[in-house]
């Protein structure tokens, strides 16, 4: 048997120069799309990829005065689809963050869409992950958005991996990976028809190495949930299940305190927390050079319900 690597040891050696070039392509794609679309919006939910992105548009488009603060405001608003059942630290930090930088958030309520009879549950306590495409769709509708800037990335799941970087929506909002536009050379077709939009993903070549030496290299903030600390769970087809007000143990279950941090973040009915005693950027690149599963498929129960869970979602308009 291999001896185990100490990953700890391969810190110093990784090349960062790789970063730049990331960084350059990521800042060129949000130009180009705010110079082609007219009212374009990037989507924000507190999570690490859309605090990436948020920190790449920054210096997109705002004057560096070091230290890590930029002045000015951003040419687009930042746009979140809550579905009412996000993690409240999660929800603390993405509306203080919009306070700090200054930023016009717009806060799509799925709530709002049940009121409005858009969406229906069959129960109570089901899952809202994927109701918020019609969300999603309806905000789209109301601001007349053209362009949706995300942190998607291909390394993260089979249907994300066929995006384009300008993924192309239907009237419908719809996607249809066959209908693809090809991105050679870097030029990109931003041309589309009345009602139709695009979605476009400036670290979609990234990966999540990528995205935590980037995390650590500008020190960029996140919610706390995403570091070593207790959490009351209980082992769930495999997963460790938070127990929240939503997603309560189930009878015969016995919850435990272990020591947990979450790979990606969003509705609680669907995420779960991996065992790790990571507490800063550093040591969670020292666990990433060894998982050999990416965070949704690690951490995610609503992909784990068919190989196909996320590309049907994705043609209903899920980002």
């Amino acid at each position: 048997m291999n001896a185990r690597i100490d990953t700890t040891r391969l810190l110093p050696e990784i090349d960062h120069s790789h970063l730049d070039w990331l960084e350059e392509e990521a800042i060129f794609i949000l130009r180009e799309a705010a110079a082609a679309f007219e009212r374009p919006a990037l989507l924000f939910s507190g999570g690490k990829d859309s605090c990436v992105v948020l920190r790449l548009a920054e210096k997109a488009f705002k004057q560096h005065l070091g230290d890590g603060r930029y002045a000015g405001r951003l040419p687009l608003p930042l746009l979140h689809v809550d579905t009412g059942h996000n993690f409240p630290e999660v929800i603390a930090f993405r509306d203080l963050q919009a306070t700090v930088l200054g930023e016009r958030l717009i806060v799509a309520e799925l709530e709002q869409s049940i009121a409005r009879g858009t969406v229906r549950l069959a129960r109570p306590d089901e899952s809202r992950n994927g109701h918020q495409s019609v969300t999603l769709l309806e905000a789209i509708e109301q601001h007349r958005f053209d362009c949706l800037i995300g942190g998607a990335r291909r390394d993260e799941e089979k249907a994300r991996a066929k995006e384009r970087i300008f993924s192309h929506r239907d009237a419908f909002g719809q996607w249809q990976p066959k209908e693809q536009r090809p991105e050679l050379w870097t030029l990109f077709n931003t041309r589309i028809r009345p009602g139709e939009h695009v979605r476009a993903f400036p670290i979609s070549n990234w990966t999540e190495l990528d995205v935590w030496l980037y995390i650590a290299r500008e020190r960029i903030p996140l919610p706390e949930l995403y570091y070593a600390h207790p959490r009351e769970v209980v082992r769930r087809r495999g997963l460790l299940v938070p127990v929240t007000p939503v997603t309560p143990a189930l009878a015969g279950e016995a919850t435990e305190t272990l020591q947990v941090r979450f790979r990606t973040v969003g509705d609680m009915t669907c995420t779960c927390p991996v065992e790790s005693a990571a507490a800063t950027p550093e040591a969670i690149v020292a666990e990433t050079l060894e998982v050999t599963v990416s965070e949704r498929g690690a951490t995610r129960m609503d992909d784990r319900t068919s190989d196909a869970s996320m590309e049907r979602r994705k043609k209903e308009g899920y980002f």
